[in-house]
């Protein structure tokens, strides 16, 4: 049985459909991420699978308990870390991390191994309120907390957004140890560049999911060819002219450069094409998928 199980969840405010037929599968001991730009739907999801909030219609289990009929046995089993920091600001580091221990009859010391890790490079600050902490030291502390009961599955909801490069890279190290652990994690984040260090991902666009599968698998089925190029003068004339010439299918900025999609087109006939249309292309090559050029590549037939 898989540790969550989402089934044909839907979820409206209002007129707006938030979650369109949503399922998931997420295994026991896997780190599973849920990849999309904000209003994609990844915080409904999470809030319903957390049980905060109920959907219109699905079904949706955590531990083989249902989030609408047992919604406490899950809140006992689980850890949540929100989008925004939540925590209590004017408490210092110290006495949030007790706190959120006695609301599960537990103690920090009973559970110290757990949090040691990510607690050694917060202790310095045991005694400042968690409200003057850096944004990468917030994001540790309400790790901390999520995990001080010792939870069977974790819920992080875009847990890097704002957060330093270097902060980043540690979080997600933080969560490779824990998953080593054992433990059951589903993270959400709008960086593309995360989903690699996913064990297995699901793309999501505009309340669905649009491919679930492991990173590797994702790039290796997009089965059309991929072009790097940086052309001299202004890049948005670039684009909209590149993304007019026959056989381009999509051009679209990544970093300093822009990407073209093909089926059909060879690295010569690009290079062909764009200097009879006049650009000056300084770089041209062809280059492998990432999971950001799977999601840029959308199309609504896509969707699972």
């Amino acid at each position: 049985m898989a540790e969550v199980s989402v089934r044909n969840v839907r979820l409206s405010y209002g007129k707006i459909q938030a979650l369109k037929d949503v399922s998931l599968e997420v295994e026991e001991g896997s780190l599973f991420g849920i990849i999309g730009p904000d209003g994609a739907g990844k915080t409904s999801l999470f809030r319903i699978m957390t049980t905060l909030i109920v959907p219109d219609s699905g079904s949706t289990q955590v531990c083989g308990y249902d989030t609408v009929k047992d919604m406490m046995e899950i809140r006992r089993l689980v850890g949540y870390m929100p989008g925004h920091f939540s925590l209590y600001q004017d408490l210092t580091v110290e006495e949030n991390l007790s706190l959120f221990a006695s609301v599960f009859n537990t103690t920090v010391q009973e559970n110290y191994s757990l949090v040691e890790d990510i607690y050694r490079q917060i202790e310095p600050f045991r005694k400042r309120r968690a409200g003057k902490l850096s944004g990468g030291m917030k994001q540790k502390l309400a790790l901390c907390c999520a995990m001080i009961h010792r939870p069977r599955v974790l819920f992080l909801d875009e847990p890097t957004t704002g957060v330093d490069p270097v902060s980043r890279k540690e979080f997600w190290q933080m969560l490779s140890r824990l998953r080593a652990q054992g433990m059951t994690i589903i993270v959400s984040t709008p960086y593309m560049d995360e989903a690699s260090l996913c064990d297995t991902v699901s793309l999501m666009k505009d309340g669905r999911f649009f491919k679930t599968d492991s990173p590797g698998a994702i790039t290796e089925k997009f089965g059309k060819h991929l072009f790097e190029i940086k052309a001299g003068g202004s890049t948005v004339k670039a684009l909209d002219g590149l993304a007019a010439i026959d056989g381009v299918q999509a051009c679209y900025p990544f970093g300093d450069r822009l990407h073209i999609v093909s089926s059909s087109l060879s690295l010569a006939e690009l290079s062909e094409r764009a200097a009879s249309a006049g650009y000056d292309i300084s770089t041209l090559a062809e280059c492998t998928p990432t999971v950001e050029d799977c999601f840029m590549d959308f199309d609504n037939n896509d969707y699972e």
